[in-house]
C-alpha cells in the first residue's frame, strides 16, 4: 500500500492539535489530523475544561438559590435529575465537537480517527478499526496531551475510585466523597459534588490549597470550602486504599502522626496529570523525553528531529489549553518559514472555584522568593459598588509592580468572574504596561473591571474608593 502524502500531520485533536491543523491549513499547507477518539476536541472539550465548567455553572445556580434568602428571595430545595444534567452537559460537548468537525471540513483538513505510531522520522502508521494506513509527512506536530495521574497505591480497578474523567460523568451523588488533592481540579469538582449533596472530605498533602496562587487570593476560596465541605485537611497523607464491600477503605495519616482508617462511598483522585506519550513509536525517531516522560522541545517547539514538533501538555510546563494553542501557532509559523519562537509569553491561569481565582505574570510569593524589588497594591472588592450589587464582596485585585520602572510584573484577582477579568491583566503584563498606564485608563462604572484601575490608583495612594494617604 502506497503511503498517503501530507505536508503536515498533526497527532492529537485537542485544543492544541486542532489549532495547529487549522492554522497550518490557513497557511496553505495540506494537513491530516489524527485523533484516536471518536470525537475531536481532546480532553479539554470532552473530559475536562468544558464539562467541568458546565457542571460548575449548574451547581453555582443551586448555591446562589440557597443563599438568596437574605435578599428576600426564597426557593424550595432543588430537585436534581442527574440524567437530564448529564444530557445537558453532553449536548454542549456534542455541539462544540461537531463545530470543530465543520471547521476542519471548511479548511480541507483531512481527519483520520485512529492511533498514530511513528515508523520513522517521516512515516506515521495509523491504526483504526478499519485497518492500517501509512502517512508520509514532511512535518509532524505531536499534540497528544495528558491524562490524570493515578498512583499505583490508588489504582485498584474499582470504579468507585475516580479520576476527573469519571467524576465528570456524575453517575451518582455519593453520600461520602473523599477528594485527594487540593489543586484546581480537586477544588472545582469537590465544589460541584458538595453542592449536589455529597459530604466532601478534601485531603491535601501540602500546607495550603491551590499552592501556585498567592495565599491572600486563595483565602476566600478556602473559606467557601470550609463552609461547604464536610472537612478540609491540610498536611495530611493517604497511605493506603482498599475495597471493603461497597465502600473504599482509606488509610489516613494526620499532621500529628495519628493514623486512621476511614470508609467512603467514592474517592476522587486529583493529584496531577502525566503526559500521554506512550505507544507513539517515538523510539523510532530522534525525539527525546525528559525524566518525567515529557517531550523535549526548543523555543520553536522542535524536538531533536527538526521536522517533528510537539506542543501542549505532552511537553510539560503549564498544562493549559490556551498555552497549547499558542504553541500550535509557533510550530506552524516555524514550519512555514516564519521567525517565531516562545518569547516568554504571559500565560494566564484561572481556577473556576467559587469565587474564581485568576493570575498572570509573577505572583507576589514568587517575587518575594526570587528577591525581586517589588511593590504590591491591592483593592478589596468590599469597596466596589458592582461587587456589592452582585452580593460578592469577597474579592480582591492586586498588582505586583517593579519598584524602579513601575512596570507591572503580575496581576492577581480573586472574585466573581475573575476568569473574565484576567484578559485585561494579561494584555497589560504582556505589553509591559506601567502601573500608571492602567491607573490612567478610563474604566466603565459600575464594573468589576474598575478594581484593576483602582488597584493601580492605590499604588499611588489615591484610589477613589479607598481612603487616601494622609499628608
Amino acid at each position: 500500500m502506497d503511503p498517503i502524502k501530507a505536508q503536515v500531520v498533526v497527532i492529537g485533536g485537542g485544543p492544541g492539535g486542532y489549532a495547529a491543523a487549522f492554522y497550518a491549513a490557513d497557511q496553505g499547507k495540506q494537513v491530516i489530523l489524527i485523533e484516536k477518539d471518536e470525537k475531536l476536541g481532546g480532553v479539554c472539550l470532552n473530559r475536562g475544561c468544558i464539562p467541568s465548567k458546565a457542571l460548575l455553572h449548574a451547581s453555582k445556580m443551586i448555591h446562589e438559590a440557597r443563599e438568596s434568602a437574605h435578599r428576600g428571595i426564597t426557593f424550595g430545595e432543588p430537585t436534581i435529575d442527574l440524567e437530564k444534567l448529564r444530557n445537558w452537559k453532553n449536548s454542549i460537548l456534542n455541539k462544540l465537537s461537531s463545530g470543530i468537525v465543520g471547521l476542519a471540513k471548511s479548511r480541507n483538513v483531512e481527519v483520520m480517527h485512529g492511533r498514530g505510531h511513528f515508523e520513522d522520522s517521516h512515516t506515521l502508521r495509523v491504526e483504526s478499526s478499519e485497518g492500517q494506513k501509512y502517512i508520509s509527512f514532511e512535518h509532524a506536530i505531536i499534540a497528544t496531551g495528558s491524562r490524570a495521574a493515578l498512583p499505583r497505591v490508588f489504582d485498584l480497578g474499582n470504579p468507585r475510585i475516580m479520576t476527573s474523567r469519571a467524576a465528570l460523568e456524575v453517575e451518582e451523588v455519593p453520600e461520602e466523597l473523599l477528594v485527594i488533592g487540593g489543586g484546581y481540579i480537586g477544588m472545582e469538582l469537590g465544589s460541584v459534588y458538595s453542592i449536589l449533596g455529597s459530604k466532601v472530605t478534601l485531603v491535601e498533602a501540602l500546607p495550603a490549597l491551590i499552592a501556585a496562587a498567592d495565599p491572600d487570593l486563595v483565602r476566600p476560596v478556602a473559606k467557601f470550602a470550609e463552609e461547604n465541605f464536610k472537612e478540609v485537611r491540610l498536611n495530611t497523607k493517604i497511605t493506603s486504599m482498599s475495597t471493603k464491600g461497597a465502600k473504599i477503605k482509606v488509610g489516613v495519616e494526620f499532621p500529628d502522626g495519628e493514623k486512621r482508617d476511614e470508609l467512603y462511598d467514592r474517592v476522587l483522585v486529583s493529584v496531577g496529570r502525566v503526559p500521554a506519550n506512550g505507544e507513539l513509536g517515538l523510539e523510532n525517531t530522534r525525539v527525546e523525553l525528559d525524566e518525567k516522560g515529557f517531550i523535549k522541545v526548543n523555543e520553536r517547539q522542535q524536538t531533536r528531529d527538526s521536522n517533528i514538533y510537539a506542543i501542549g501538555d505532552c511537553v510539560g510546563g503549564l498544562m493549559l489549553a490556551h498555552k497549547a494553542s499558542k504553541e500550535a501557532r509557533i510550530a506552524v509559523e516555524v514550519i512555514t518559514g516564519q521567525d517565531s519562537l516562545w518569547d516568554n509569553f504571559m500565560v494566564p491561569a484561572v481556577v473556576f472555584t467559587d469565587p474564581e481565582i485568576a493570575w498572570v505574570g509573577i505572583t507576589e510569593q514568587e517575587a518575594r522568593k526570587e528577591g525581586k524589588k517589588v511593590k504590591v497594591a491591592k483593592f478589596p472588592w468590599s469597596a466596589s459598588g458592582r461587587a456589592l450589587t452582585y452580593d460578592r464582596t469577597d474579592g480582591l485585585t492586586k498588582i505586583i509592580v517593579e519598584e524602579e520602572s513601575e512596570r507591572i510584573l503580575g496581576i492577581g484577582i480573586v472574585g466573581h468572574g475573575a476568569g473574565e477579568l484576567i484578559g485585561e491583566a494579561t494584555l497589560a503584563v504582556e505589553m509591559g504596561a506601567t502601573v500608571r498606564d492602567v491607573a490612567e485608563t478610563i474604566h466603565a462604572h459600575p464594573t468589576l473591571s474598575e478594581t484593576i484601575m483602582e488597584s493601580a490608583e492605590a499604588f499611588f495612594g489615591h484610589a477613589t474608593h479607598l481612603a487616601g494617604k494622609k499628608h
